[in-house]
């Protein structure tokens, strides 16, 4: 397999059309399964994806192709070329045609092998599950870990390259009818304390040795940080602003957009940041494709934080250049992670010893949308939902269907918890890289019980 940014420089060479932008990704994955107390499968892969976009300028404006392939056949590289020159000539004019943005250097490790993971990186988690495979409980989960390359380059001479390392564990405990779930986000495994989860999954599997039924209704409820997470992601995916301007989404509001409206009472900031410590992520933008977030004209601009809530008050919506020119603002590129901060150093335990009655929630999953005018999610809670009563937990009680804005719980949150890093659950495998504080609503709305185990 030729490297990564031979691919990038032949693909240029091979070009004949007005512009090229070439994106290279060389991802390298390790996994771990076990089951009923045993390690069952592991294995590594190593793959290559590459994308080839084509622009042809003329009096009408830009046409663009793109044309993607998984071959590491470097005698593929001119047909893949060829083809997205074709269809570009015959495309429609772009809507969000603009210059490409210019690059004057390249990189030092430009021409560096793309970094690789190995078995070996799940050495101190399988150390720790060891202790676990001994006990009574029956566990099951996953471990995940990737570690991406990314090569941009362009006929306006950007070269950029960044390595992008993401992992992720999660286990399930069983005891019985009884099942309680933990979970971490990573970037090497050296930082997963197995044991605490561990003592957390007992701890919850211990809980629901008492059962209670409770009706649907509106409970105070704790949002604990994985949980607040998929819904703060759902969130900023919906946090465009041509959407937003045109009065499609829940950020609109008559003759614009709710930025500088005030949600609720907490002064909590919702953010991305390249540089966050522990979940850092591609100081540039690189896509093959555009929508209402992200041009593929403005590959290689700068990513750089992003306040999209500030102190309370809804701060910032992503534009693309094209978008931003046109509503007369600043373009804004989505972030690959997200932080919620702002609230107390109280620890989930603190927030429970102060509830008199509520619940506490592990996870959510299965949350779909519906209805996007005021971002109204539905989704059904997950491994564990227990009640608490004169500040302790005394059992678990039965599944619920859930009706929630995540927008509206910013509203009417009375709490916010510390942050802490965390990994969502329903949106793992698009988006780990998060921290987030639990989250106390008076009013949670579990619109229906729920069957589901």
């Amino acid at each position: 397999m030729i490297s990564g940014h031979d691919v990038v420089e032949r693909a240029l060479s091979a070009a004949t059309v007005d512009e090229t932008i070439v994106i290279v990704t060389d991802s390298s994955e390790a996994s771990l399964r076990w089951a009923g107390n045993s390690m069952t499968t592991n294995g590594i892969s190593t793959s290559r994806r590459w994308t080839v976009v084509s622009i042809v300028r003329d009096s009408a404006g830009a046409r663009v192709s793109t044309v993607s392939s998984t071959s590491v056949d470097p005698a593929d590289i001119s047909s893949v070329v060829r083809e997205a020159e074709r269809s570009a000539r015959t495309a429609e004019p772009a809507e969000d045609a603009a210059p490409l943005i210019e690059g004057t250097s390249t990189p030092r490790s430009w021409e560096n092998p793309p970094r690789r993971t190995d078995i070996d990186v799940f050495g101190s988690l399988a150390g720790g599950l060891s202790s676990g495979f001994d006990g009574a409980d029956q566990l099951y989960g996953f471990a995940h870990h990737q570690i991406e390359t990314v090569w941009l380059g362009s006929s306006s001479g950007i070269r950029k390259r960044y390595t992008q390392p993401t992992g992720s564990v999660e286990i399930n405990g069983k005891r019985g009818k009884a099942s309680a779930w933990v979970g971490a986000g990573t970037a090497t495994f050296d930082d997963v304390a197995v044991e605490r989860l561990l003592a957390d999954l007992s701890t919850r599997l211990d809980w629901a040795a008492t059962s209670v039924d409770l009706p649907a209704g509106r409970y105070e409820t704790i949002v604990p940080p994985s949980a607040v997470a998929d819904l703060m992601i759902y969130l900023m995916w919906t946090m465009e602003g041509r959407g937003a301007q045109e009065g499609h989404t829940a950020l609109s509001r008559a003759g614009g957009t709710r930025i500088g409206e005030k949600l609720g009472t907490l002064p909590l900031t919702l953010y991305s940041d390249p540089r966050e410590p522990g979940l850092e992520y591609s100081p540039f933008l690189a896509t093959g494709s555009s929508n209402d977030s992200v041009s593929l004209f403005d590959n290689g601009v700068p990513t750089s934080r992003v306040e999209w809530i500030r102190g309370g008050v809804i701060n910032a919506l992503a534009y693309p250049r094209f978008a931003a020119r046109k509503y007369g603002t600043n373009a804004t590129v989505p972030g690959d992670n997200l932080i919620l901060a702002g609230g107390s150093t109280a620890t989930i335990d603190e927030m429970v010893a102060s509830t008199e009655r509520g619940l506490l929630l592990t996870t959510l999953w299965y949350i779909r949308e519906v209805d996007p005018a005021t971002l109204l999610l539905t989704g059904l809670t997950r491994d564990g939902v227990y009640l608490v009563e004169d500040g302790r937990v005394v059992g678990a009680v039965n599944n619920f269907r859930f009706n929630e804005s995540p927008l509206d719980l910013l509203r009417r949150a009375t709490e916010a918890g510390a942050t802490s890093t965390t990994l969502p659950r329903e949106w793992k495998d698009w988006f780990t890289r998060t921290a987030m504080p639990a989250l106390r609503i008076p009013d949670f709305h579990m619109s229906s019980v729920s069957a589901a185990q």
